[in-house]
């Protein structure tokens, strides 16, 4: 599972973790039935501590999308909430709006920054399914 964790992010990193974990659901990049990192791998993958981690499965179980088998792993359970998806959805345009706004200082054309999105978007494909 790849996830990439921006420590100088004012975003908290539990919830880049939690965002980053829903997307790669909502995409089917990682399925219902399959395990994730126990909370220890993935801790150390991404140089967080454990409770971090931990939390962040706990709150995703809570909201349906995973599920933690005692003594086996957490799994994906493929139920998404509506909330779920409408606050996602939601926080993803409000930073696409201030990419749009930061591209508008610049000086960037609409052509410009369709261009450099579409640059963004390779890179990402390239690097999930290299971390494959």
């Amino acid at each position: 599972m790849y996830l990439r964790i921006e420590k100088g992010s004012a975003v908290p990193i539990s919830r880049q973790i939690a965002d980053q974990v829903a997307t790669l659901c909502a995409s089917g990049s990682i399925k219902p039935g399959d395990r994730l990192p126990s909370v220890r791998e993935l801790a150390r993958e991404l140089a967080v501590n454990q409770n971090t981690v931990l939390r962040v499965y706990e709150r995703l179980c809570g909201e349906g999308l995973l599920e933690m088998r005692h003594g086996q792993g957490t799994f994906v359970t493929g139920r998404m909430s509506k909330a779920r998806m409408a606050a996602h959805r939601t926080r993803l345009v409000d930073e696409l709006r201030q990419i749009v706004r930061q591209a508008t200082g610049l000086g960037l054309s609409p052509e410009e920054l369709h261009e450099l999105l579409g640059e963004a978007m390779n890179g990402e494909v390239t690097a999930a399914r290299a971390a494959d």
